[in-house]
């Protein structure tokens, strides 16, 4: 459960990781200094398009990265360094006070185990139950998740269950460590959107009840919106705009976030052409200097690729890493300085989402 003790400290703190992977004859930097902080009982939601990055950071933080990837920096958790700690170490925090669900149970779940031994054995290695007690306590859980006749499902094995089901069994396991941080990795992709709603609504209803702190990583700003109270939005393995989850989507500052909420579609207004960002990712090998964005940014000029602007702080906890738009923005040469328009219909369009994703 939550410790109560220095509630206005991080509960975890991510300084300056970065992540190299070996490609053979060379590495390749795939993170580059991502800084990011969670707070005891909020959720922070990591947003990007696919290999931004927002995946591999918290796999990083947990030790769950393979012998090819390199790691740097610092992860801490209640103060106590755990990069580079001793696999037995990572081992007792990854399940107990650090839990992860992803998006894929069936690839999760162990197919020739009933559910009963797998949520037993998650509760016999965090809690020390077996037998009976660690039965009653699976029986509990599963109840817990919203799955009917739990006893009933503990004798089944996964393939007998839906997929919003066998992500209720996940998220059950998780809870079995009685885990301070919970990490969802893209939690409702698999799912329809009914289910994915039930699951949100459910994960949501989690966190409050037991105090626990939620990483939320998705690539849908809906999602994002709905649930989180802070949001870090990802390019190129580099944080390019944070800050509390209302002020950035309602007035973003960076143009990457700009164009990630002008390409969503309005749910009430006239029906409009949807805005694309021009361009493509470029891959972690060929970046272009300075600026990751640069290359599809209609506000980038010379000065964009010449220098990497870092995080700049805007004001209450809002901070963004942009040469126009940042702290000390300064007009392209022979343009206008650019201002961040205000997104004012972005609050109105988050409550218009809420029904279409058929929130219960």
């Amino acid at each position: 459960m939550t410790n109560p003790l220095d509630p206005l400290k991080p509960l975890v703190s991510l300084t300056g990781m970065t992540i190299d992977f070996d490609i053979g004859r060379r590495y390749v930097r795939a993170l580059h200094g991502v800084d990011l902080e969670v707070m005891r009982g909020e959720t922070l939601g990591v947003v990007g398009e696919s290999g931004c990055g927002k995946s591999i950071t918290w796999l990083a933080a947990a030790g769950l990265l393979d012998d090819r990837a390199r790691v740097g920096g610092s992860v801490r958790l209640a103060g106590e360094e755990i990069l580079g700690a001793p696999e037995r170490r990572l081992a007792a925090i990854r399940g107990g006070r650090v839990a992860l669900i992803f998006q894929d149970p069936s690839s999760s779940l162990n197919p020739v185990r009933r559910i009963g031994w797998q949520i037993g054995e998650a509760l016999r290695l965090h809690r020390g139950l077996r037998g009976a007690e660690a039965r009653a306590e699976a029986t509990r859980l599963l109840e817990r998740v919203g799955i009917s006749n739990p006893a009933q499902r503990l004798d089944e094995y996964p393939h007998e269950l839906s997929g919003g089901m066998n992500q209720r069994v996940m998220i059950a396991m998780a809870l079995a460590g009685e885990p301070e941080l919970l990490i969802a990795d893209e939690p409702t992709t698999a799912l329809d959107a009914t289910i994915q709603a039930q699951i949100l609504d459910l994960l949501d209803d989690l966190r409050a009840e037991t105090g626990m702190a939620m990483v939320l990583i998705s690539h849908d700003l809906g999602v994002i919106s709905d649930m989180c109270d802070r949001v870090a939005v990802m390019y190129c393995g580099r944080v390019v705009e944070t800050g509390p989850a209302a002020r950035v989507f309602d007035a973003p500052s960076h143009p990457y976030t700009s164009g990630l909420m002008a390409a969503l579609p309005d749910i009430e207004g006239p029906r409009r052409r949807l805005d694309a960002i021009p361009g493509a990712v470029p891959a972690p090998h060929a970046l272009p200097p300075g600026c990751a964005f640069a290359p599809r940014c209609a506000e980038a000029g010379a000065d964009c690729a010449a220098a990497l602007p870092a995080l700049g702080p805007l004001g209450g906890g809002h901070l963004a890493a942009c040469l126009r738009r940042g702290p000390d923005a300064r007009p392209r040469e022979g343009a206008p300085a650019s201002s961040a328009a205000p997104h004012a219909d972005a609050q109105a369009r988050r409550a218009a989402r809420q029904p279409a994703e058929a929130r219960p």
